[in-house]
């Protein structure tokens, strides 16, 4: 089915749906609080519970089952705080595409026809995220397209990709284009002419899935498990690739349906003081840490168990958790990622 043809009506509108909770990465932007042996989704930063615990929670707000993937090293955790739901093993990190195609086989395997909601564990939401999910399930079960969602911007951010939609009709609209992460300039520019953010969440039918990726790079993957492959062969065949890349840019069946609840991807320590109260000074603090500042104002604290002073020093993100202690600019926070690069390479992450 083509991007610009009309909707046609599925056999069975009311599938059930599975949430499919994304659980694999580390969250390298998070350093030093994620490490390669403690990765982002399992840390509290809001409280008690972990941002899998809360996406879970949410989960099962719109699930009928919910289904965890995560890699080797994670999967005894993740079955520890999450008992009721499947977890699905990824044998090899090769990105998203490589694993939401396996996972949403698997899932097709066990439950046949079904709509897959792809959640990230390391996002923030806000009110009307349940009802948004649901019509975008409804979206793919009716139509057999492959659905994003897009975030309605409330600033020009250049940390998120972007979606240019086409025209909306019935509670969505075609992808005309996804654009990687911009400029300031350019990400002015995408705001001011009406597109969305990429908020990396999806829903599909696995066989929608599934039939773009025996067109993609992902060919290989499917081809490899129809034939009775073992997980681990069928990641040996193909590389290392996102699901915006794979497919979701390739087909012309992706269409994205408008959010409007409050949302932030928690990749940076900057994040923070988007969804966390500032104290007079404008400091954010998470975790469990107590600060103390003398002539220093919007920082953001983040530590295990720490107690930080700051004195004199603006604009800061300050994280010290177990026995690192990280200090960079809060517009710097993207480039935590090429520290931790470095860092693995030395073998010390």
């Amino acid at each position: 089915m083509g991007a610009d043809d009309s909707p046609e009506t599925d056999s069975n509108p009311d599938r059930p749906v599975v949430a499919l909770v994304l659980a694999g990465g580390t969250g390298s932007r998070l350093y030093p609080a994620s490490r390669s042996d403690r990765p982002k989704q399992f840390l509290s930063l809001f409280g008690e519970e972990s941002l899998l615990a809360r996406t879970i929670a949410r989960a099962r707000e719109v699930a009928d089952e919910v289904v965890v993937s995560t890699c080797e090293g994670y999967a005894d955790e993740v079955r520890e705080r999450a008992p009721d739901a499947e977890v699905i093993v990824e044998p090899a990190g090769k990105d998203t595409g490589p694993a939401l195609a396996y996972a949403t086989y698997r899932i097709r395997e066990r439950l046949g026809e079904c709509v897959v909601a792809v959640l990230p564990s390391d996002h923030r939401v806000g009110e009307g995220f349940a009802e948004a999910i649901r019509r975008g399930a409804r979206v793919a079960a009716r139509t057999g397209r492959l659905v994003t969602f897009g975030v309605e911007p409330t600033r020009p951010d250049t940390g998120y990709g972007y979606l240019e939609p086409g025209e909306f009709r019935d509670g969505f609209a075609p992808v005309v284009a996804f654009h990687e992460k911009p400029d300031a300039e350019t990400a002015r520019e995408y705001v001011a002419a009406g597109h969305l953010w990429n908020a990396g969440i999806f829903a599909w039918t696995p066989e929608a899935l599934l039939a773009a990726a025996r067109d993609s790079p992902l060919s290989p993957m499917i081809d490899a498990l129809d034939e009775g492959a073992s997980a681990a062969e069928a990641f040996d065949r193909v590389p290392a690739v996102s699901i915006d890349y794979a497919v979701m840019e390739r087909t012309a069946d992706a269409v994205v349906v408008p959010v409007e609840f409050r949302w932030d991807d928690l990749g940076a320590w900057d994040a923070l003081e988007r969804v966390l109260p500032a104290d007079d000074d404008g400091t954010v603090a998470a975790g469990d840490v107590e600060v103390r500042s003398l002539d220093a104002e919007d920082n953001v604290v983040a530590a295990d168990g720490k107690h930080v002073s700051l004195v004199g020093v603006s604009d800061l993100a300050v994280v010290a958790w177990g026995d690192r202690v990280l200090v960079v600019p809060k517009d710097r926070a993207q480039a935590v990622r090429a520290l931790v690069d470095d860092l693995k390479d030395r073998d010390e992450f």
